[in-house]
């Protein structure tokens, strides 16, 4: 069995690397160009360059490989498919116009369909990554007060349904009313406008898995920018979906949360 790594942007795909290697793992690594860290080069022993619509460019890379099984992990920002420098390739057009729908599910969705059509198998992007799931229960020093778990009880029914219909993980409530909803423009940015819409209040963050999370692509994930973004516009918690949201520098970032009295709990 050979593992391979499709690589996109931000710190998920050096963590996957970090984890397999602490297993003994060696990983194919095929990185977005549009999207990836440049430095990630020097940490793989097999590389390739891929632009986010030459599908058939990677699938060569990894049968050249030998990889039999395949993670995702890192964002390919869903807008990178409509622009003029990720032109799609043959595979990658063909595959397109079969598309009923070109939402997040449906594109990674039928990219798995086209790795196990070459006998390429893609697995959980968590694979290597256990000890980061978040578990059920308050895993900040402060737990939610009772206007917090008001807002927090009201926000994840508003934001299962959100996720259902997979147009975004993310909403933001204030005294039990949503303030923003999650698009195409990512949680931080999400957060970010709502501070502005209520400038500067108090604001309570609910980051939820889809319901029926496929583990293989498009995991919830939080980390010390998304720390940043919380301090920066007096969120006072957030809610995360029990062990399907990863959190990157998991004690960094919650000694982060503690020190600004954020509280963060994962609900089931």
């Amino acid at each position: 069995m050979k593992y391979g790594l499709i690589a996109g942007n931000g710190r998920f795909p050096f963590l996957v690397l970090e984890g397999a290697r602490k297993e003994g793992v060696h990983l194919a690594v095929a990185a977005i160009s549009e999207e990836t860290d440049k430095s990630i080069e020097t940490l793989a022993t097999t590389f390739e360059w891929v632009s986010v619509g030459q599908l058939g460019k990677l699938i060569k890379f990894f049968k050249r490989e030998n990889v039999t099984h395949v993670m995702m992990a890192g964002q390919v920002k869903h807008v990178q498919i409509f622009k003029l420098n990720a032109l799609p390739d043959l595979r990658m057009a063909k595959m397109l116009a079969r598309l009923k729908r070109r939402n997040t599910d449906a594109l990674l969705g039928a990219v798995a369909d086209e790795l196990a059509s070459e006998g390429i198998a893609l697995i959980d992007s968590t694979t290597f990554l256990q000890p980061l799931l978040a578990r059920a229960g308050t895993l900040t020093k402060r737990a939610p007060n009772k206007h917090e778990l008001a807002d927090i009880e009201y926000g994840l029914h508003v934001a299962h349904e959100l996720a259902r219909l997979d147009l975004g993980q993310t909403i933001v409530v204030k005294n039990q009313a949503v303030v923003a909803l999650e698009a195409m423009e990512g949680t931080d940015a999400t957060i970010r406008r709502a501070s502005e819409l209520v400038r500067g209040r108090p604001l309570t963050v609910i980051k939820v898995a889809k319901p029926n999370q496929d583990m293989r692509f498009d995991v919830p994930v939080i980390g010390l920018n998304t720390m940043e973004t919380l301090k920066a516009c007096h969120v006072t918690a957030m809610s995360l979906t029990a062990d399907k949201t990863l959190i990157f520098d998991r004690e960094q970032t919650l000694a982060e949360a503690d020190k600004n009295k954020i509280a963060i709990v994962a609900n089931c």
